[in-house]
């Protein structure tokens, strides 16, 4: 670190606790940012004061998500004079968060992969332990836990509370704090998972489907409170989760299946109007009545409609679903192109 890049850091001294058993590894911190140019400065002092002295080669990967302050300026000034190992990678737009996280996976080169915020609520002297304890306990993914979480109660930890549960009881992944963005991944692991969205919240669930649950884990962290810059998040967000958990639903159950949806649904409905037709018939043939003004009749109608069109989408969806397996996806972002790195170039050595 150079004194160009040393600032007032807004945040308790860093005492770094680097366990001495830890297996040898390569370490990448991906830090996606959105109009952050005040936190850039502090958080990478922070980062570098809790790496002092740690034993393995480690880089960070900062993601600028298309900010429309001075935060591009400020990662590049600050890339510049930390040296080659902090990496800066710009999206041409604003692909929120999840596209940034994601962009930040890709150019990492770990085999343990971090993620934080930008916003210094977060902090990287929990990183050490966290990391210890993927590698000693063979896991896939180390969640942090803000179990004293500096935010408001009714717009932040209330809804998060509910969504936490909600979350956990439809997915099968139990962890306190899924909205909780310092994680530490095994890099074959999370390199397996395609983020797309607003699904950076669920990555736990989306790991579950590459990995069991078993060798997904959580630990307590610090949290702090904001000190510069404004939140990107509101009650809003609320409802984006109950979407988005209903998508996560599907795809960890119905992903490679679809066909099973919406053709359960389909021959449900199906089943549903075959039957009151069935008892209609019968009242028209046996017992003589009208009926051709019944509501039901149309009810009835509708339903195997409906039933025929769910089963033919199920179809649709799984000749949609072997394009996508045989073919593979397109990148959810665009990144400013940058000179490669050798696979030996860009890390920090401990000293």
């Amino acid at each position: 670190m150079t004194d160009s890049m040393t600032t007032a850091t807004p945040l308790p001294p860093a005492r770094p606790d680097i366990p001495d058993d830890l297996p040898e590894h390569r370490l990448s911190l991906v830090v996606p940012m959105f109009n952050e140019a005040q936190n850039v400065a502090p958080l990478l002092e922070r980062v570098h004061q809790s790496l002092e002295g740690y034993p393995y080669p480690w880089e960070i990967v900062l993601v600028d998500d298309g900010s429309s302050d001075a935060t591009p300026a400020e990662l590049r000034r600050c890339a510049k004079a930390a040296g080659p190992h902090v990496r800066v990678v710009e999206l041409l737009r604003n692909f929120k968060q999840t596209a940034a996280m994601q962009a930040g996976i890709d150019a990492a080169r770990g085999d343990v992969i971090v993620t934080m915020d930008g916003d210094l609520q977060n902090d990287p002297v929990d990183i050490p332990r966290m990391v210890g304890r993927l590698l000693r306990e063979d896991l896939d993914l180390v969640a942090g836990w803000r179990k004293n979480r500096q935010d408001g109660l009714l717009l932040r930890k209330v809804p998060s509370r509910i969504a936490n549960r909600l979350i956990a009881r439809m997915t099968g992944v139990h962890l306190k704090d899924y909205g909780c963005s310092l994680k530490v991944f095994r890099g074959s692991a999370i390199k397996n998972v395609k983020l797309y969205g607003e699904m950076h919240r669920f990555i736990p669930a989306w790991l579950a489907t590459v990995t069991t649950p078993q060798r997904i884990a959580q630990e307590v962290v610090n949290h702090h409170a904001r000190v510069f810059g404004e939140s990107k998040y509101g009650i809003s967000r609320t409802f984006r989760v109950v979407l988005d958990l209903l998508f996560v639903y599907f795809f960890m159950r119905y992903r490679t299946r679809p066909g099973h949806f919406f053709g359960g649904i389909g021959i449900g409905l199906g089943a549903a109007g075959s039957l009151i037709l069935a008892y209609l018939m019968g009242l028209k043939l046996f017992l003589g009545e009208d009926i051709g003004t019944r509501p039901l009749l149309f009810g009835g109608f509708f339903l195997v409609i409906a039933g025929v069109q769910m089963v033919t989408s199920g179809v649709l969806a799984e000749l949609l679903t072997r394009v996508l397996f045989e073919s593979g996806g397109a990148q959810a972002y665009l990144v400013r192109p940058t000179p490669a790195l050798a696979d030996d170039e860009g890390w920090q050595h401990g000293t």
